[in-house]
């Protein structure tokens, strides 16, 4: 019962999907089951791209697709991307940049970025086969969240206050570990050997916003942990167009 609660607080957190608690949820207790909601969202994202690929084309298919994964979720993840953008490149110093992050406004380089990634999703997802997509995005869905789930298992907070350290600071190291390897013995199941490239993708996209995080503010925040998703969820359907 505890473990579905966690995953239902999970849930909530990171979609909109309306979800009652009878307890003050506790997110840091929860983010084991970050990759398990990637599932819920991919299998939506996949489901619908599926669906309307096979009425109209596979371009119209992976756009609502797409657009429905950034409803499901608030462009939570997506905000996240626009305010690193706006952040890292923006900011001249590590103040500048924490305080740009903590702006809700967005920039020129925010809207680029979380344009760029949306644009990027819907082209390489419409690249795959129809009878593909469903699967493609479960796997992008659940290996960006696991991506971003291992930082805040192995990376240094960049500060000390605010929503990302919160659910960090009560992280549990044997549940976060046994949730990275349920999550690619799923995507292993559901992909074969294409697990590897897409193992891969996931780590170039989560160790890129590591390095460049640790060299603009020292180290993670939630926004961090958003772009990381992006990032890998974008890389991994790239990867998987080539197939």
């Amino acid at each position: 019962m505890k473990l579905f609660r966690n995953f239902l607080v999970a849930l909530s957190f990171l979609t909109r999907i309306p979800v009652r608690h009878k307890h003050e949820p506790q997110v840091g207790s929860a983010a084991p089951w970050f990759p398990f909601v990637g599932i819920v969202v991919g299998a939506i994202v996949g489901g619908v791209a599926w669906g309307v690929s096979n009425l109209t084309t596979p371009l119209v298919g992976a756009a609502v697709g797409v657009l429905c994964g950034v409803l499901i979720t608030g462009a939570f993840h997506e905000d996240g991307l626009a305010d690193i953008a706006d952040a890292f490149v923006g900011g001249w110093t590590t103040e500048q940049r924490l305080k740009i992050l903590k702006d809700p406004l967005h920039g020129s380089y925010g809207v680029a970025a979380l344009c760029g990634s949306i644009v990027l999703r819907v082209c390489a997802l419409s690249a795959i086969p129809p009878r593909e997509m469903f699967v493609t995005a479960i796997t992008a869905h659940c290996l960006a969240r696991a991506g971003a789930l291992a930082l805040m298992l192995t990376t240094a907070l960049a500060r000390h206050e605010g929503l990302g350290s919160d659910y960090v600071k009560s992280l549990r190291t044997s549940s976060t570990t046994i949730s990275l390897i349920v999550s690619l013995a799923i995507v292993i199941v559901l992909t074969g050997v294409w697990a590897v490239a897409a193992v891969g993708a996931t780590i170039v996209g989560a160790m890129t916003l590591r390095f460049w995080s640790k060299k603009k503010i020292g180290g993670i925040t939630g926004d961090v942990l958003g772009a990381a998703e992006q990032v890998s969820e974008a890389l991994i359907l790239v990867t998987f167009s080539a197939r």
